[in-house]
């Protein structure tokens, strides 16, 4: 039905429709409602915001069987899940922060599908479960791996969930325009270098399995997004290791979506 984009605006963030041409209309209504498309122009020039500012950002880690792989894990027998603070949702086209006064020697970069829940979902069946997606974007799980594996007691949050460490977008297609979202190539570009390079298929838990899982007992609400995990290739598994830095710029390359563009800088 649309390309969705969220804009800056003199009156506050807004959503916008984007055609093939390019050209911008704003949105009328509710996203997670009744919405259609207005006949007035959006600002071509407008700054790009997170497509949507999710209640809850749900994350999955080592969903992909190459990854598993690659850092030596056991296949999960469920699916592995964290969250990530609000906080650290970002935009596109805007510098992701090397942490300096929690000082991270370990930021690493993680291509995502993210998926964008439309309506409230509980109990969810993996058969019903597409039914409850409004779309899905790009993402990057930023991860300061010093933090997450070394210092975070167990846990992931801290190396999860520092400012910028959520890119989203640019744009949230909407799921009509993706009637499979496990069969898309999804890649990370780090200063021109394809570092990550896969296909959604290789998900050990596929979209509608991780939305009956998240959905059991629990509400997932309008807007919440779900990270589902990142394929091989990620800085931490190589030899030797591959650590974004300041001065670098990172994409995240999903077809049929679009390309999430973030340089990198010091806090």
């Amino acid at each position: 039905m649309a390309r969705i984009a969220r804009i800056d605006t003199a009156d506050g963030p807004r959503h916008i429709a984007e055609d093939s041409t390019g050209q911008r209309r704003f949105i009328d209504g509710d996203l997670f409602g009744d919405w259609q498309i207005s006949d007035r122009a959006a600002p071509a020039d407008a700054p790009l915001l997170a497509p949507v500012a999710p209640p809850t950002i749900y994350c999955i880690g080592l969903n992909y069987r190459k990854h598993a792989q690659e850092t030596g894990a056991a296949i999960p027998q469920y699916p592995v899940l964290f969250i990530k603070a609000r906080a650290a949702l970002h935009h596109p086209e805007q510098p992701i922060l090397i942490p300096t006064q929690a000082p991270s020697h370990k930021v690493d970069y993680e291509c995502e599908l993210a998926v964008v829940i439309g309506r409230r979902a509980k109990n969810v069946r993996a058969a019903d479960a597409l039914d409850h997606v409004l779309g899905y974007t790009c993402a990057n799980d930023v991860s300061a791996r010093d933090w997450q594996m070394e210092w975070g007691g167990g846990q992931f949050c801290r190396g999860k969930s520092f400012d910028t460490f959520c890119p989203l977008g640019p744009v949230l297609v909407t799921a009509d325009e993706i009637p499979n979202p496990n069969a898309l190539d999804i890649r990370t570009v780090l200063n021109g270098q394809t570092v990550q390079s896969a296909n959604t298929s290789d998900m050990i838990f596929d979209v509608p399995t991780l939305i009956e899982f998240l959905s059991a007992d629990c509400t997932l609400e309008p807007g919440s997004v779900i990270l589902t995990g990142t394929p091989s290739g990620v800085g931490a598994a190589r030899t030797p290791p591959l650590w974004m830095q300041s001065g670098d710029e990172v994409r995240v390359e999903i077809d049929g979506i679009g390309v999430l563009r973030n340089p990198v800088a010091a806090s």
